[in-house]
């Protein structure tokens, strides 16, 4: 064999991952984006109600489920979500340019949770060095980035380790909180106007796009029609019971201005009136291996997804390389993008920008679907709300939050704009494409 490859007689069993391990990549992804990076932001929008708007956020990621589940079922591929969007539209270019989209929003929740990590850990080791934060986050995306470059059965390991311990002491936390705290500070008298709960859905659904990367799993499970589907469904059944809880906890525990001036440290200043010292030391630890996780689940699919697509002509084939013949560039390429992302902008703008991207790419597989309901068996009923609720959630996003946030628009306006020309660039330098064939890929 070339590049110099041991022949042997015998080649290795493949090595595949079970269906926890895939729902605990989505369950790590979820939660630190959910609970450690977005509490405190989400409560400067929402208030007390933080946990009717995950409830909202939950149920409109429950209609996504459904739709997502029926596609991984019926098209389960290398290439994940995109495989949806392949078999719904039939075009190169729509493809490509989602899977650059779905490429961006990886790069945005990765940087989102790898701040977080920085935060609890130059609280824990530096003092809330803001200089120190961001040396921590740049850390953790290094870190992580080379724990996949190891390899996904190694990934699905770390991930399953990680959930058992971070649902747990969260269960704990929880419980201790709620059965602490005072009851009256949830009082619906406090929540704001239904108009700003129902604008903070968009903000609270960043907490779920963890899901998505589930779907990328499908080239290492065994049976991925059957289990994928499972897979999805147990971790977000795991990601918005985790988030109601807690949440109750902290806002029957903290004011809503302690919360928000916490940010994403919100739970362990929580802990510290119930739980003591010991306890705050405990949910700051608990904090760094979910924001981790979170942020390994996030580098996740870029090896995979760019290695796949570049085979199928839809990106260069440079995303397919590799330096110094181990490092795949899809991977590097998606690691730098998360270090910029997580140096020049702020936890809000991060938010801000991913929510909408995601929201606009869970729209337009939903819509997709209508296009192949009879290939998937999906009731047209679930697809149609999958929809709508989604579509509302973005709208409303968008001429509620983000419109405040010039910022944040420009550089939303930048990833669209740029997904679209690197599609155009790629598909002019050579001969006419073929459509992608991802079917494949399972």
């Amino acid at each position: 064999m070339r590049y110099g490859r041991r022949v042997t007689s015998v080649e290795e069993p493949r090595k595949y991952i079970s269906t926890a391990q895939a729902a605990a990549i989505g369950v790590a992804a979820m939660v630190g984006a959910g609970i450690f990076s977005l509490l405190g932001t989400a409560g400067e929008v929402a208030g007390t109600a933080v946990w009717l708007s995950f409830v909202l956020a939950g149920i409109i990621a429950a209609f996504q489920v459904y739709s997502f589940g029926k596609l991984g079922a019926r098209y389960p591929s290398a290439a994940g979500l995109l495989e949806y969007v392949s078999a719904s539209f039939r075009s190169a270019h729509v493809t490509a340019v989602m899977a650059w989209l779905v490429y961006a929003v990886n790069a945005i929740i990765t940087a989102m949770v790898a701040v977080s990590f920085g935060s609890y850990a130059s609280s824990a080791f530096a003092g809330d060095d803001p200089n120190a934060a961001k040396a921590f986050a740049v850390l953790v995306v290094a870190v992580m980035t080379a724990l996949n470059i190891a390899g996904s059965t190694l990934v699905a390991r770390v991930q399953s380790l990680v959930v058992f311990v971070v649902v747990g002491i969260l269960a704990l936390f929880a419980v201790v909180t709620i059965a602490n705290g005072d009851r009256s500070m949830l009082d619906p008298s406090t929540y704001p106007p239904v108009r700003t709960v129902v604008s903070s859905v968009a903000l609270t659904f960043f907490a779920f796009l963890g899901f998505g990367v589930v779907t990328f799993t499908a080239k290492d499970l065994k049976d991925p029609a059957h289990q994928l589907p499972r897979a999805i469904i147990i971790a977000i059944s795991i990601a918005t019971a985790v988030y109601v809880a807690v949440s109750i906890g902290v806002f029957s525990t903290l004011t809503v201005p302690e919360v928000i001036a916490a940010g994403p440290t919100a739970i362990a200043v929580a802990a510290e009136p119930v739980l003591g010292a010991a306890g705050l030391l405990l949910i700051q630890i608990t904090a760094l291996f979910a924001t981790a996780g979170s942020t390994n689940s996030g580098l996740y699919p870029a090896i995979g997804m760019s290695d796949y697509l570049a085979a199928q002509r839809l990106w260069p084939p440079v995303m397919a390389s590799r330096v110094f013949r181990r490092v795949p560039m899809g991977l590097l390429a998606g690691a730098v993008a998360t270090v910029v992302l997580a140096l020049f902008l702020d936890l809000n703008a991060i938010a801000s920008i991913g929510s909408a991207v995601a929201l606009f790419v869970f729209t337009i597989v939903t819509a997709g679907h209508l296009r192949v309901r009879g290939e998937t068996g999906a009731r047209l009923i679930m697809l149609v709300l999958g929809l709508v609720t989604s579509a509302i959630a973005l709208i409303a996003f968008v001429f509620t939050t983000l419109i405040n946030e010039p910022r944040s628009i420009v550089v939303l306006i930048l990833i669209l704009v740029l997904s679209v020309v690197l599609d155009l660039a790629w598909s002019r330098m050579g001969d006419s494409r073929p459509e992608p064939d991802l079917t494949s890929a399972a």
